[in-house]
């Protein structure tokens, strides 16, 4: 079971705890639960949130001394440094191991701990220049969603937040079962956190005709001869005007964001199938084992048959995991 503590702060933004909450803290029928999820705080008791009311909360700071992940949901105002108290914990917990998260303003409480400093970062593009202004030694980016370093990672406003931990549900538990949890939440295909933030521009414009129908037609036939004519074509408008429309919507090209879907779609044949690499380039539209496998280093650092081994090792480790506990538990 992976462990994970909400570290909240008054006045709580109650979306960006809600969104950890629902990927990290629902139980969902037909899916084995494999995170714990608590919410904790420097002072326990009553806290504000932004939304008009409190929450109580019970569980203070030494929960960040027992969980996997320690997840900040913000951290508002961002002009408030946090406390000596939750420097030392946040430090602490990374020190020993744990992985430390933060959405949106949350990155100005990781930045004050020093867990960001000579790394690259992200946050909120309105939060943006405040951020660059007060840690210099932090190389922020902030055009991107989310950005993950493997011991900490950040990411831009709440619904970036909500595709940095579906990330590291894929990264935790597989493709398979981070696709099962995004599909519960009725989320479309999950975002890579590279694609760029949307900043309202200068003079905003109207954002004509939303991309979800074609992205839901699209998704359903990468191993069809999908590509930018074939998207075109479908969604009735010229090349570039689908172009212009994903650079607006989503922040990435067609290009990018369809070969996204079939290295998604790669990941989940390769650890739910016994399929050769052949097939499983052919079914995700990749053409051929050759491409997959130079697909899969660009994107991932490693190849299908790697990532296969590693999936499947690392479920056998898991499985023997649970039944030593059983066994445990039975004594």
């Amino acid at each position: 079971m992976h462990r994970v503590a909400a570290l909240v702060h008054p006045p709580q933004s109650t979306f960006e705890l809600a969104c950890t909450a629902e990927v990290f803290g629902i139980v969902r029928s037909g899916l084995p639960t494999r995170y714990a999820f608590e919410v904790c705080t420097e002072h326990p008791g009553p806290v504000p949130t932004c939304a008009g009311y409190d929450m109580l909360v019970t569980v203070g700071l030494d929960a960040l001394d027992r969980v996997d992940t320690v997840v900040v949901p913000g951290w508002l105002p961002t002009s408030e440094p946090p406390s000596e108290p939750v420097v030392r914990a946040l430090r602490r917990a990374h020190a020993r191991g744990a992985r430390i998260v933060s959405i949106c303003s949350g990155a100005f409480a990781l930045a004050h701990a020093g867990l960001l400093d000579g790394r690259r970062a992200t946050v909120h593009w309105e939060h943006a220049a405040e951020f660059a202004a007060r840690f210099p030694a932090v190389r922020l980016d902030p055009d991107v969603l989310y950005m993950d370093h493997g011991d900490v990672a950040t990411s831009a406003g709440a619904s970036a937040g909500v595709d940095l931990c579906l990330h590291l549900v894929r990264e935790d538990q597989g493709a398979r079962y981070a696709a099962y949890v995004a599909r519960n939440m009725v989320m479309p295909p999950h975002r890579e956190g590279g694609q760029l933030q949307y900043a309202a521009p200068q003079d905003p414009v109207q954002i004509d005709g939303s991309l979800a129908p074609l992205l839901g037609w699209a998704a359903e036939r990468l191993g069809e001869a999908v590509d930018l004519d074939a998207m075109a074509a479908h969604a009735g408008v010229s090349q570039r005007t689908l172009a212009r429309r994903f650079a607006e919507q989503l922040g990435t090209s067609p290009g990018q964001w369809l070969l996204g879907q079939r290295i998604a779609a790669a990941r989940e044949l390769l650890e739910g199938s016994d399929l050769p690499l052949d097939a499983v380039a052919r079914r995700v539209g990749l053409s051929s084992a050759t491409n997959l496998r130079r697909r899969f280093l660009n994107s991932l650092g490693t190849t299908p048959g790697a990532y296969r081994r590693a999936f499947r090792a690392d479920g056998a480790r898991r499985a023997r995991e649970v039944s030593q506990s059983a066994a445990a538990d039975g004594a």
